[in-house]
């Protein structure tokens, strides 16, 4: 291999960088290749929950690819009617076999066991025997030896009492974290009621709100009657996210700036869920050519907790549409890319995602869309021309540093 052959398994990398990340990839896939029997669908199936599940981070399309190729081994599974709960069973009646031999086994040890007892037996009391007590030392050296000793208790109860404070901030900790997921979840489910509502609320309402973010001198359209309640009890909405067949389906804040909503909820409590909010710099109208939205990336699922799983193409083509509306406008987008990016310094010359909100010419649209398509995962077939309107969907991507999972998508209709 040259030095400026950068193909790997097939696929050719753009950049030396994308490169190397394809070579940690491909080590990390070998490694867990030698520690999985991919012919046991009890593993595939452990291994399948693991790779949902974020145990593994993948930086390029080798990673994507590992990625799919389990995710066909367990439809194939699937299809055979073997599930995880079943494959595990007939691992279980195959084990039990295995333990009537081992049982054959240790009947023909027996003897050779009890030996080995009896001779452990013996050597420990000839080490009792051979132990003093605490009178066969003088008065003395009895003082010593019991300060000691309680400076032994004092320390072992010392441990003790500083490991069950950790316990009791790790399960408090832990508490905490869920019990904001479980109001999250309560609180979206009763706001998803709300959708289409007439019957506005009146113990909750706010005051008018007449902060505008983007001043235009524009007439602002009449907010649709499904998210005239919602738009009552909160002015800061400004839409409705919803991919089907999946755990989005979330209202979409803005306000003066992208920080509020990463630590308070639709009612404006302190929930370290956040709520899923559009850039400030955004317009829903006039409409911005992009749109992006930002959630985090929450390990009980929850806001974009699960949008990574778009990094496996089938699962993008599965979930290719996507409902995002303003609260002045329907609207269905196409998923047509998927990448891996990072928050950068300011100084630095490079392609920033989320510095792109207008185009103000066909070139501009152009590069942008050129950067994208380089970066993205897999070829979705979707393209975009300058005067279509674009969704960004950004979250957190813990496989790098300042690290960002971002789903870019065209609107349809």
């Amino acid at each position: 291999m040259t030095a400026d052959d950068l193909t790997i398994e097939g696929r050719r990398f753009r950049t030396r960088s994308d490169y190397e990340a394809a070579l940690r990839d491909l080590k990390k896939i070998e490694r867990i290749k030698a520690e999985t029997d991919l012919n046991s669908p009890r593993q595939i199936y452990e291994l399948f929950s693991e790779l949902q599940s974020g145990a593994y981070r993948f930086e390029s399309a080798i990673g994507t690819d590992f990625d799919d190729e389990i995710y066909e081994k367990v439809e194939h599974l699937r299809k055979q009617g073997i599930t995880a709960e079943n494959a595990t069973d007939s691992m279980k009646k195959s084990g039990k076999k295995k333990d009537k031999v081992k049982r054959t086994q240790k009947e023909k040890n027996s003897d050779k066991k009890s030996t080995i007892i009896k001779e452990n037996q013996k050597k420990t009391k000839n080490r009792k025997s051979s132990q003093k007590n605490l009178e066969d030392y003088d008065k003395d050296m009895q003082k010593q030896i019991l300060t000691e000793l309680k400076k032994q208790e004092r320390r072992r109860k010392a441990v003790i009492v500083i490991a069950s404070l950790v316990a009791a901030l790790c399960f408090g900790y832990f508490g905490v974290y869920y019990f904001f997921a479980e109001r999250t979840n309560v609180d979206y489910e009763e706001l998803a009621e709300l959708k289409g509502s007439d019957a506005l609320s009146t113990g909750n309402v706010q005051e008018k709100n007449d902060f505008a973010i983007h001043k235009t001198g524009i007439k602002l359209p009449d907010v649709l009657d499904e998210y005239k309640t919602l738009y009552e009890k909160n002015k800061k909405l400004i839409g409705w996210l919803k991919i089907d067949d999946t755990n989005i389906d979330y209202p979409v804040m803005q306000t003066s700036n992208n920080e509020y909503y990463l630590d308070h909820n639709f009612n404006q409590e302190y929930d370290k869920n956040g709520s899923i909010f559009m850039d400030y710099e955004c317009s829903a109208y006039p409409r911005s050519t992009n749109l992006i939205l930002y959630g985090h990336h929450m390990k009980s699922g929850n806001m974009f907790g699960n949008l990574q799983k778009y990094a496996k193409e089938s699962y993008g083509k599965e979930h290719a549409l996507i409902q995002f509306d303003t609260i002045y406008e329907k609207a269905t987008y196409q998923v047509m890319y998927v990448f891996r990016s990072q928050v950068y310094n300011e100084d630095d010359v490079v392609f920033k995602y989320y510095q792109f909100i207008d185009a103000n010419s066909e070139a501009e649209f152009s590069y942008y869309m050129d950067e994208m398509a380089k970066l993205s995962l897999y070829d979705t077939g979707v393209t975009a021309s300058y005067g279509d309107s674009l969704l960004t969907l950004s979250t957190c991507d813990h496989s790098q540093e300042d690290g960002r999972f971002v789903v870019v998508a065209k609107r349809i209709r």
